[in-house]
């Protein structure tokens, strides 16, 4: 099984500001070195919530491209690209590029997005969102995998449109993140591998959002063995600094020394899960350190 891990982009309480592009850097490195398989940035413009100051976040495929010059090996994930901020056609030409700096370490999540304020602020429509989704993904997924397509539908268009260069693969590999009914159809008939998030130790939850996953590949003629399951886990570690409350609840969090955490991740494997995206609670490089060792307390195990 894969573990990654996700990078911070937003503004952190404990810095009192948002990490510099080179901390995030340092990160990633340090990530690899550590011997994840993957790092991963969110997607999001802005951040306004009920009660609180508004905080902000850097744009992520720009710091994704960067860090594809940074790192060498590990693999690079959106978790997940937002489609609605970006036509649809132009993130598929976005991604091939990045797959070619990386030298073929993209992994392309996608989702539709679910933060209604940074939409309005942005001016960017928050109706129709599965709708809009799942044109966006009639055209990436064509032309990610062949290469061209030839769409219009009632929120997006790409007429005769091509993907010239290609990059070094002739796929890109596709997640959704997905969890009501249609959507988890739109990830079963378009995607390479699913996500649901965020958990801590396995529960009964996963396996009922498995369930869904397996019959929403049913409902569209697939075999769910051909779609790999990814999970989003909350690790915390609250003696490195702020944590979220509930951190005792154990459905939500994932802590603990590292054969406990190391535990945890066993736990995912036996279910069958592929890939594993941890985010640390802080996220900062002593956390990643942590989790690292943990990570080496799993790989060790017999």
């Amino acid at each position: 099984m894969k573990v990654g891990v996700v990078l911070p982009l937003g503004e952190d309480e404990q810095l009192g500001r948002p990490p510099s592009y080179a901390e995030v850097r340092e990160m990633a490195r340090q990530a690899e070195a550590a011997g994840f398989d993957s790092v991963w940035l969110y997607d999001h413009l802005l951040y306004r919530f009920p009660d609180r100051p508004a905080t902000g976040v850097w744009e992520g495929w720009t710091f994704l491209a960067a860090l594809a010059e940074a790192t060498e090996r590990c693999e690079l994930g959106t978790i997940v690209m937002c489609t609605a901020f970006r036509n649809p056609a132009v993130l598929a030409k976005m991604a091939a590029t990045l797959d070619e700096v990386s030298g073929g370490r993209l992994i392309l999540g996608l989702g539709a997005g679910w933060h209604q304020p940074e939409f309005d602020a942005f001016g960017v429509p928050f109706d129709h969102r599965a709708a809009r989704f799942e044109e966006a993904l009639q055209i990436i997924v064509p032309l990610l995998r062949e290469g061209k397509v030839d769409f219009t539908g009632e929120y997006y268009a790409a007429p005769d449109c091509e993907i010239r260069p290609r990059g070094p693969r002739q796929s890109i590999p596709i997640l959704v993140a997905a969890k009501g009914p249609r959507m988890l159809q739109l990830a079963a008939r378009y995607a390479e591998s699913w996500n649901a998030a965020w958990f801590g130790r396995p529960s009964g939850l996963v396996a009922e959002r498995r369930a869904d996953l397996e019959a929403a590949c049913r409902a569209v003629g697939r075999d769910p063995a051909t779609l790999e399951v990814t999970v989003g886990v909350s690790v915390a570690y609250p003696d490195l600094g702020d944590t979220p409350d509930g951190i005792d609840n154990h459905e939500r969090f994932l802590t603990g020394p590292a054969e406990e955490v190391a535990a945890g991740l066993r736990a995912y494997e036996e279910t069958g899960v592929s890939h594993v995206i941890c985010a640390c609670f802080p996220n900062n490089g002593e956390a990643i350190a942590r989790l690292g060792e943990a990570l080496d307390a799993y790989r060790q195990a017999p």
